[in-house]
């Protein structure tokens, strides 16, 4: 009987190390995006590098998060009504296995909007609320992700 266990441990390592798919030991890449600026050529960089970076670490089979951070006028990105990127937003995110993606928007900044607009503001259904997206920024940095600013 422990010849068996044995002979299934064996097996069971050995489909490990063949099986495809993400490498177990490898540390995923951690890679926060900030978006502060409602300009699309910025909102598409970030964008772009958020494609690259799915593309180049699935080609390595190596784990990857991501998240885009949109504060002030950046949070223009997120906004359902006014997107210039929202296409975009939905494709991206349709692709991203096996990549973790989140999108992230500043409440701060929308119950500002909403404020100033004087009616409610929706946000894109691929992107969360975040309480304020200047900490959120600083507390994924201080957990030692990656910080790009497109």
């Amino acid at each position: 009987m422990r010849i068996f266990w044995r002979l299934l441990a064996i097996c069971a390592v050995a489909f490990s190390i063949s099986s495809p798919g993400l490498a177990a030991d490898a540390k995923p890449h951690r890679v926060v995006i900030q978006v502060d600026q409602n300009d699309p050529d910025t909102m598409n960089l970030a964008l772009n590098n958020v494609t690259n970076m799915m593309e180049i670490y699935r080609s390595k089979n190596e784990p990857v998060q991501i998240e885009v951070v949109a504060y002030g006028p950046g949070l223009n990105m997120y906004r359902d009504d006014t997107s210039p990127v929202k296409d975009r937003l939905k494709q991206i995110a349709a692709m991203a296995f096996p990549a973790e993606l989140k999108f992230s928007a500043c409440n701060f900044t929308k119950t500002g909007m909403e404020k100033r607009e004087g009616h409610p503001i929706g946000i894109v259904p691929q992107a969360s609320l975040v309480p304020s997206g200047v900490v959120r920024i600083s507390e994924l940095q201080e957990d030692g992700w990656s910080y790009v600013k497109p």
